[in-house]
Formats: structure tokens, C-alpha cells, sequence
């Protein structure tokens, strides 16, 4: 078997017994102990399966299985202690294939790389395909199947409206946008001239919840006269 699987987790102890675990299935073995240490190692190697901590120093999991997926497809099983539903449904939005929890068990771990990387190789493996559900720019994530909003790894709630503005404006990066032209796609009715308010205090709402600085905001951004536009992110 010349599969590698790597396994990224900031507790060493973890990262030594699944990898024993899985050299004694067969498998070749990379380790990391963050998420940027695991892209390093992912532009060094071939590498056919992740097993992914989610909280991690540097760069958490949930951060780099976002950057890995604009590259690849491979197999991500999210590997950790975190047991809330929100965190299950971020990983999954985020692209993982899957989510064990910790304790794991490990003939059920086992049983779930040898499910993934069979599938994987089945479908032919290879880059991403675009995903029509899905809008990813930056640290931002728009999954319109489940209408959730995912910052740098974590959901936020936002109202109906704001969704709709936010996704009006990931839908044109860079485009700008005036407030009649915002409340008439997301209101679906002719603008007057009071809607300038209405859409301003909607999109305060939205950079308060989106926006680690709400003051030098890095997604929605005013062109002071003309409306407001979506930053272009890789």
C-alpha cells in the first residue's frame, strides 16, 4: 500500500498514536502540528487523505481545510473533541467529507479512511469542480443549499435580508452596487427615496457580524457616492 495520509493535530501524543495506527494498517504517514504547517507539507507531497484537528495554533483546521479547497479535492476527516452541531455543520460546509469525534474509536477511524480514499480513487480524485451552492472569497463562505454564512471557520446568523444583500453582493465581487439598486433586487420593489437608510443600517448589521474590524472593513465596502461593493478575495 503506498497511500499517505496525513495527520495534523497540536497534540503530539494524538498525532504518535494515530499514525502508529495507521502505519500498522499499511499506510504511509506525514504529521503536522498546525494547519500551516499541513499546506507546507501538502506542496511537498502527494498526499491521499487528511485526518484534521480543528482547533489548532497558527492556523486553526477549519482556516486550512478552506485554503486546501481551493486546490483539492483529497479526502478531509475532521478529527476532534468539539461536539456541537455548529461545528460539525462548518466543517462539512467547509468542504470536509467527514467528522469523528474524540475519543475516536479506532477500528471505526480505520473503517473511515479505508471508505474515504476507496471513493476517492473510484471518482478519479483530481481538483475541485465549482460548486454552484457554494461562493468562497477570502475567509468568507456563502453555502446557498443550507443559506449559512461561514467566517474564517466559524457561522454567523444573519437575518433574511442581510443573507439576501450578502448574497447579492458575493455574487459580483467588485461590483458596486447603489442602495435603489440593493433594495430593489432584495426587496423585489421599486425604490424611493428613503431606502438610502434602510440599506445602510442592513449593511452596519452585516460588517458588525461579518467584519473582524468594523471601522477598516475587509468584505463590504462603501464607494463613497455610489453604493457599496463585495472585496475580492482569493
Amino acid at each position: 500500500m503506498d497511500e499517505t495520509i496525513l495527520v495534523v493535530d497540536d497534540n503530539r501524543e494524538i498525532v504518535y498514536s494515530i499514525s502508529e495506527l495507521l502505519k500498522y494498517e499499511g499506510y504511509q504517514v506525514v504529521k503536522a502540528y498546525d494547519g500551516m504547517q499541513a499546506l507546507e507539507e501538502m506542496e511537498k507531497q502527494k498526499i491521499d487523505l487528511i485526518l484534521l484537528d480543528v482547533m489548532m495554533p497558527r492556523l486553526n483546521g477549519l482556516s486550512a481545510l478552506m485554503k486546501l479547497r481551493e486546490k483539492s479535492r483529497i479526502p478531509v476527516i475532521i478529527l476532534s473533541a468539539k461536539t456541537e452541531e455548529s461545528d460539525k455543520v462548518s466543517g462539512l460546509v467547509m468542504g470536509a467529507d467527514d467528522y469523528v469525534e474524540k475519543p475516536y474509536n479506532p477500528a471505526e477511524l480505520m473503517a473511515r479512511v479505508k471508505a474515504h480514499l476507496r471513493r476517492y480513487h473510484a471518482w478519479g480524485g483530481g481538483a475541485p469542480k465549482p460548486d454552484a451552492d457554494r461562493i468562497v472569497n477570502g475567509g468568507l463562505v456563502l453555502d446557498k443549499k443550507q443559506r449559512l454564512v461561514i467566517v474564517e471557520g466559524e457561522p454567523v446568523r444573519l437575518t433574511a435580508t442581510e443573507y439576501n444583500i450578502l448574497e447579492l453582493l458575493m455574487e459580483h465581487p467588485g461590483q458596486v452596487f447603489s442602495a435603489e439598486q440593493i433594495y430593489e433586487n432584495v426587496w423585489n420593489e421599486a425604490s424611493s427615496y428613503a431606502v438610502e437608510n434602510t440599506v445602510m443600517v442592513h449593511i452596519r448589521h452585516i460588517r458588525e457580524k461579518i467584519e473582524i474590524d468594523t471601522k477598516r472593513p475587509r468584505y463590504v465596502k462603501v464607494v463613497w457616492g455610489i453604493g457599496y461593493k463585495m472585496g475580492k478575495y482569493s
